[in-house]
């Protein structure tokens, strides 16, 4: 067996789980956190398995032909994960995206060689919140686009690859965790994480519960009255019906604000040295939220969604920034 691989996909999954045993000390919750580490994947995010799925899928399919462009609409993993997957296989990959993302992404997507279409933010968005009047404006534009290029549109808010992609994740979940997961929580982006997690559980254990995790404000499918889905974290969160949800996969939803989802993350930063984004820690707080009441003493499985290096020009952490620029010490050269 060769101990070398022939081409960066062959690097995507088989991450670790971690059980979050620090935070559980600093917190003091009954049972446990096992966090897939997916931030581990090659361009640092979930997202790289959808990306080789969908692609690998196409080709065999004979969607996606030799010298064919790659078109995706995305909040900003996704397009990475493609760009990365595109550059490997050889496609033109054009990626269309919101202003209202963070540049971290759209340079990524750059440096792998990927074309960036930017969409303004609808009249009303907050720069850097993506509200789901930016995700129409930006569908709309990938629509045009498609028609005009002859690309193949990935369309994963649409594509059930999406979901079918992070199946393989979830066995990894159960597998890594000896069976022992009770509980998942997942952040609700185009639903495909959650659904492929929730149906490959729930068909190893029907007992298992699954929690939809969503912005406060914006809890969709919470019944809540929607006011606005201008919050800061991204990828997700889009206040809609989305066509790769299954509302029997869900079991429950929990509301998590922008404050908390921040001072998570940090956390997990000082207290387990994940390095992750909003939606990470999000997933995170649900999951401590349920551990502190109803799901006391269980085990829960959630998603480590992508690196904090994609948001260093966020509020999350903009405060280091800030003590950075207010440190007028003269630095050491040891």
């Amino acid at each position: 067996m060769a101990g070398f691989i022939t081409s960066i996909t062959e690097a995507i999954g088989n991450t670790p789980l971690l059980r979050l045993d620090m935070l559980k000390r600093h917190l003091g919750f009954e049972g446990n956190i096992f966090a897939k580490l997916e931030h581990m994947n090659p361009s640092f995010s979930k997202k790289d398995r959808i990306a080789i799925g969908m692609i690998n899928l196409a080709e065999c399919r004979g969607l996606l032909k030799p010298g064919q462009a790659v078109l995706e609409m995305t909040s900003g993993n996704t397009g990475t994960s493609v760009a990365m997957v595109c550059s490997a296989k050889g496609y033109r990959f054009i990626c269309v995206l919101s202003r209202g993302n963070s540049p971290e992404r759209a340079r990524m997507i750059e440096s792998f060689g990927g074309e960036i279409v930017y969409v303004d933010q609808a009249p009303n968005s907050i720069p850097g919140k993506v509200s789901r009047e930016d995700i129409k404006l930006v569908e709309v534009e990938a629509e045009r686009l498609t028609k005009e290029t002859g690309a193949l549109f990935l369309n994963q808010f649409k594509n059930f690859d999406n979901a079918q992609a992070q199946e393989p994740a979830a066995r990894e979940m159960w597998e890594q965790s000896g069976g022992q997961i009770h509980a998942f929580a997942d952040f609700i982006g185009t639903g495909g994480t959650y659904t492929g997690y929730s149906r490959t559980l729930k068909a190893l254990n029907p007992h298992i519960r699954c929690y939809a995790v969503e912005p406060l404000g914006s809890a969709y499918y919470k019944g809540e009255v929607v006011e606005g889905s201008s919050h800061k974290i991204q990828g997700g969160g889009y206040a809609k019906s989305l066509e790769l949800i299954d509302r029997r996969l869900i079991d429950g939803c929990i509301t998590v604000t922008d404050d908390e989802a921040e001072e998570m993350t940090r956390l997990l930063a000082k207290k387990e040295g994940i390095f992750a984004g909003f939606s990470s820690g999000a997933n995170i707080v649900a999951a401590v939220k349920q551990l502190q009441t109803s799901d006391a003493g269980k085990n829960f499985g959630i998603v480590i969604n992508d690196v904090g290096l994609k948001y260093m020009s966020t509020s999350l952490f903009d405060r280091y920034v800030a003590k950075q620029e207010g440190n007028n010490a003269e630095t050491c050269v040891c």
